[in-house]
């Protein structure tokens, strides 16, 4: 560049020079507007702004189940604008890393973004340190992200996301889930988020038994979401008409793994086969103690 000595402009020095592991600790000190809601406003007062918000797109139903070898995650495709449906094939489940995923449920813009930056976060952090930070050190991460959007959240912009990855050192699949403030918890087994996530998470307790296998979380995961479409108008259920299925992801030893649309649909059409018989869906054995 001219004028420079160095032919380096002082955009170019500031990223050379800095050595924050954190990518939005670092945006934060050299541009705070680039961050995701950095120019928010008031909004609650405004009766105008505060409709607008309710029937900005919303993403809904997320499943995650923790099985033998990993854990899989799935999520309807719809997206809802107040009493509208808004998009009908949005995807809410995302490659976070090699052995991790994010899917979102919420206000779907904000999330969006807000899943850019925290691919953008670990793979920084890679490229700093040198390492992967831990699943733990990811799902903290995660957290500090959201508590950063506490002010819009409490505007009704809201982000909820469902966490999951690949444990390396204990070889198993975990579940993270979040409140609003950025609190993370693990849930161990399988969990739900979104608006028919009560009624996912009542399936998934018929479903699931300890040591399922990767396959058949799949499938309870789809049987779940089925479930929640039946009960909450926001989930959408598999529409065959058009071929829109849930988008269903592992994570395993061998690391991330989108299932390809072929393989989504074949889940989702042996779901609405069986519902034909059984339009509640498959019992749970009972066990009588002795």
């Amino acid at each position: 560049m001219a004028g420079s000595p160095t032919g380096i402009g002082p955009d170019q020095a500031a990223f050379m020079a800095a050595r924050v592991p954190s990518f939005t600790d670092f945006l934060s000190a050299y541009d705070p507007s680039m961050l995701p809601l950095a120019n928010l406003g008031p909004l609650a007062g405004s009766g105008t702004a505060a409709d607008v918000i309710k029937n900005l797109p919303h993403a809904t139903t997320i499943v995650a189940v923790a099985c033998e070898g990993g854990v899989v995650m799935a999520g309807d495709r719809r997206a809802t604008a107040g009493n509208l449906i808004s998009k009908r094939d949005v995807d809410k489940v995302f490659r976070a890393d090699e052995y991790s995923a994010i899917a979102i449920a919420g206000t779907l813009a904000i999330a969006l973004e807000l899943v850019r930056l925290f691919g953008v976060e670990l793979e920084h952090y890679e490229k700093m340190e040198g390492r992967s930070l831990t699943l733990e050190g990811k799902a903290n991460r995660l957290a500090t992200m959201i508590r950063g959007n506490l002010m819009a959240a409490m505007q009704g912009l809201a982000v909820i996301p469902l966490f999951v990855g690949y444990d390396e050192e204990t070889r198993t699949g975990r579940i993270f889930s979040y409140d609003v403030a950025g609190g993370p918890y693990e849930e161990h087994r399988f969990h739900s988020i979104g608006s028919g996530s009560v009624f996912a998470k009542s399936a998934l307790k018929k479903y699931y038994s300890d040591g399922i296998s990767m396959a058949d979380a799949a499938l309870a995961s789809v049987q779940a979401l089925y479930d929640a479409a039946d009960d909450d108008s926001a989930t959408g259920g598999p529409d065959l008409t058009r071929q829109i299925f849930p988008v269903i992801v592992t994570v395993a030893e061998d690391g991330f793994n989108a299932l390809s649309e072929s393989e989504c649909a074949q889940y989702a059409q042996q779901v609405v086969a069986g519902r034909m018989t059984l339009p509640d869906g498959p019992s749970a054995p009972l066990r009588s103690v002795s």
